[in-house]
């Protein structure tokens, strides 16, 4: 958004052209992203804390995360806020994998905090039932790999570039949506299996 202002008012202050600069506004992703975290982080802790809103621990998990039964739980909520308003604020919005990401991010955010939710108002440690889960998921990654594919259909976005041999970049054509489709749920599913908290 940011940058769509600054194209505006730049035929009257040259300044602003360090705005097209994807190298300044990375680093004000950054600042902004932190500061949104860290006014944001303390109030959202605090409210859960006093809403008695804490991580529910499987029974028949591991010994060691028994210490964080009652952990604040919910705090998706701050990164999906900060990187969302962040990404408004300093990204190109004219690019379309802009969108495709925002939504991934906002799509699975939603399916986490209702596995949240189930877990914490409910009472159910189990959250989502798996198969739900992997439904919601596996849609959203469809939704936007189909959508990847016909943007970029036959250009350069669907070839797959091998690495060290750089004559090689095969055309994916349909390939390309299953190959997009494991990335973003695998992607999603190692970092909850890497968390060691989820199913």
């Amino acid at each position: 958004m940011i940058i769509w202002l600054a194209d505006l008012i730049q035929p009257y202050f040259s300044f602003f052209r360090l705005f097209d600069y994807l190298s300044f506004r990375s680093i004000m992703s950054i600042l902004t992203a932190l500061g949104i975290s860290l006014w944001m982080g303390p109030r959202l802790i605090a409210r859960l804390q006093m809403l008695q809103i804490g991580q529910i621990v499987r029974h028949d998990g591991p010994e060691s995360h028994l210490s964080k039964h009652g952990t604040p739980t919910m705090g998706g909520v701050m990164i999906l806020a900060a990187i969302t308003i962040t990404v408004l604020l300093w990204a190109n919005l004219s690019n379309p994998y802009i969108w495709a990401v925002l939504f991934v991010l906002l799509g699975y955010g939603a399916v986490g905090f209702v596995d949240d939710y189930r877990k914490v108002v409910r009472k159910n440690t189990d959250g989502l039932i798996a198969r739900w889960k992997y439904f919601w998921q596996s849609t959203i990654a469809i939704v936007v790999a189909f959508a990847l594919y016909a943007h970029g259909k036959d250009t350069a976005a669907t070839q797959l570039v091998v690495p060290f041999f750089k004559e090689i970049m095969p055309q994916l054509g349909l390939f390309y949506v299953v190959l997009t489709y494991f990335v973003i749920v695998g992607t999603s599913n190692a970092v909850n299996l890497t968390d060691g908290l989820m199913a």
